[in-house]
């Protein structure tokens, strides 16, 4: 028997698998306030008792299937020349390559009516892009700067991905590249970098 087969996964995490890919879905169409316990269910074909039974509570499924990682580059840039340009890079890979996009989507779609949800995007905030941009420029104001930088990166996500504005949705990534990444170079390194 070969050991290069991949492993059968249980019935419980066929489950499970099949909840947390339904609450994404839902999720992402209609907000946490929109989607139920019971349309995750009946998305996912199960009785809306093995939701809780896998996940606790919606909070709980919601937090799972809002996981995001922007991986933004902070220990892979040397250059501080070019950080504004990396970090608009990496930020179109993961939300146009990645499968994790769904979850800064859900976000999006749920935090301006739901506390739950901003808070979650606050994380996002706090531990992912703060910790970057603390990296460069002068650290005493490295918070107002990263809220400079989560403006750039949520406003550009939400009239592209969510609200799918024409003119924007058109853009070829370098165009963003070449647009967006100047200034996240500024918000990035501070009023005072030369």
């Amino acid at each position: 028997m070969s050991t290069n087969q991949p492993k059968k996964l249980s019935k419980s995490d066929r489950t499970k698998t099949s909840i947390l890919e339904a609450a994404r879905e839902l999720f992402a169409e209609h907000g946490y306030d929109g989607a139920s316990i019971r349309d995750i269910a009946a998305r996912a074909s199960i009785d809306p008792a093995m939701v809780i039974r896998y996940f606790n509570s919606k909070d709980e499924l919601f937090a799972r299937a809002a996981l995001f990682d922007l991986r933004l580059p902070a220990t892979l840039v040397t250059d501080h020349a070019s950080i504004g340009d990396a970090i608009i890079k990496r930020f179109l890979r993961t939300w146009e390559g990645s499968p994790s996009a769904t979850g800064m989507v859900i976000l999006l779609r749920s935090a301006a009516s739901n506390e739950f949800a901003a808070e979650k995007v606050r994380d996002v905030f706090a531990n992912q892009v703060r910790p970057v941009v603390a990296a460069f420029g002068n650290p005493a104001d490295a918070g107002r700067r990263a809220g400079l930088v989560a403006s750039q990166l949520l406003g550009l996500a939400t009239c592209r991905y969510l609200l799918r504005l024409p003119p924007v949705v058109a853009l070829s990534h370098e165009e963003i590249i070449q647009n967006v990444g100047p200034v996240l170079q500024r918000y990035v390194m501070g009023a005072d970098a030369t």
